[in-house]
């Protein structure tokens, strides 16, 4: 069964997220988008716990399903279409951000938790609340370090699966350049084994990522790290295998390219760290660049942020365009409304692009749909020409970039037939 699955999302009780990141709104939305399996985000918070267990029924084999049938609110759209209580199987999903000395440096990394049984969820969320404040912040920050922690998941249930989450990110991630590691080993020591899995963020992608050897014996995994609605499924898994946890986390683990078929991608120079940058002076540097300027922003002279291309180059082995044997497919794609927008010459929440977008979800099922699987042909019996040949351009990867950098999105820009 062919079954996508974002896995990292935020709730509502995350800071910097939507209120609208409800279970109602974020199911309509997976189904919008076309996703099956959909991550709860943010079990360790009491609140949003409490939640969960409220509207989320146990549907069997590690996921849940909404009690009722989903009722969004969060797009008038939306209201013109049906949904279903198992449009969506939810998996337990939570983000911890660890703040710890280790080697001399002080470490931030955040770690991408997944359980198949409110029970266990409960149990952490116990040990947790023992170590660090669980009511502050859907994704609470804790002084443990990553070993220690990963040690007490495994003592609490072996069901547990840890992943790091967003491994380049600058700021809180395994490899990032202003707090990370060289080596995994170095963070989890000799319970790194049990670590089989890495979250590649929206600032790389898995060419990127294939070219340090070190990473082969990790399965790479795409998710959205969606704060909103509407950035559900903007990164995803897709798999076929059936509805079951431990069927998902096994496809995962072995890596098995019959089951697990391939990852959807950003355009890695659209994520917000792909280049060195200083936000504050509009400065965007190559690692090129940022060498010969010392690292220093020529404008004013402080510090650039170290965007993801740099810190990998830093660490990489192998060449651009190295491919590995048993590597996992990948797909990079564009949302739809924002191809839809440059298509229409419009900004992406215009109520023209949201119409038109709305329409080829009711007409072909989802956006993933759209985007990837519906005939060009079909497409272009649609109005204007602009739409077919926008989406035709992305799947080709006919596009221009523009890279993202110092916490600033970058831009793509699909190349449309004249």
């Amino acid at each position: 069964m062919k079954l996508i699955a974002d896995l990292h999302v935020h709730s509502k009780y995350s800071r910097a997220t939507s209120l609208d990141m409800t279970l109602e709104n974020m199911a309509a939305w997976a189904r919008i988008k076309g996703l099956k399996i959909l991550g709860t985000g943010d079990f360790t918070h009491p609140e949003w716990m409490s939640y969960l267990k409220k509207m989320l029924k146990p549907q069997g084999a590690g996921f849940f399903v909404l009690k009722d049938k989903p009722e969004a609110t969060a797009n008038p759209y939306l209201k013109k279409f049906s949904f279903k209580k198992d449009d969506v199987y939810f998996v337990l999903s939570a983000e911890i951000s660890l703040i710890f000395s280790k080697n001399s440096r002080v470490r931030k990394i955040h770690l991408l938790i997944l359980v198949p049984e409110i029970e266990i969820a409960e149990k952490i969320n116990y040990r947790l609340s023992t170590v660090g404040n669980l009511n502050s912040d859907g994704r609470p920050i804790l002084g443990l370090e990553a070993k220690t922690f990963l040690k007490m998941m495994l003592d609490i249930s072996p069901e547990v699966v840890v992943i790091p989450a967003h491994i380049w990110t600058p700021w809180f991630s395994l490899f990032g350049a202003s707090s990370g590691f060289d080596h995994i080993e170095e963070c989890f020591e000799e319970l790194t084994p049990h670590v089989f899995a890495l979250e590649t963020g929206l600032s790389s992608d898995p060419p990127m990522n294939w070219r340090l050897s070190a990473l082969d014996r990790f399965t790479l995994v795409s998710n959205s790290d969606a704060h909103s609605p509407g950035k559900i499924g903007r990164e995803a898994n897709v798999f076929n295998t059936d509805l079951s946890f431990q069927s998902l986390i096994q496809a995962i683990k072995t890596g098995d390219r019959d089951k697990f078929l391939w990852t959807i991608e950003f355009f890695p120079e659209e994520g917000k760290y792909h280049y060195d940058g200083h936000r504050q002076c509009q400065v965007v540097c190559s690692p090129e660049e940022s060498f010969k300027h010392g690292n220093l922003c020529p404008v004013c002279g402080k510090k650039l942020t170290i965007g993801v291309l740099h810190r990998l180059e830093e660490l990489a082995d192998r060449p651009p365009g190295f491919q590995p044997e048993n590597r996992i497919p990948y797909r990079h794609l564009i949302p739809l409304d924002e191809t839809l927008a440059q298509a229409l010459g419009k900004k992406p929440g215009a109520r023209s692009v949201q119409a038109l977008y709305f329409d080829l979800i009711a007409e072909f099922g989802s956006e993933l749909e759209v985007l990837t699987d519906v005939p060009v042909e079909e497409l272009r019996r649609i109005e204007p020409p602009t739409l077919s040949q926008a989406i035709e351009s992305m799947r080709k990867g006919k596009v221009r970039t523009e890279a993202g950098y110092d916490g600033v999105y970058g831009r793509i820009k699909v190349l449309l037939s004249s």
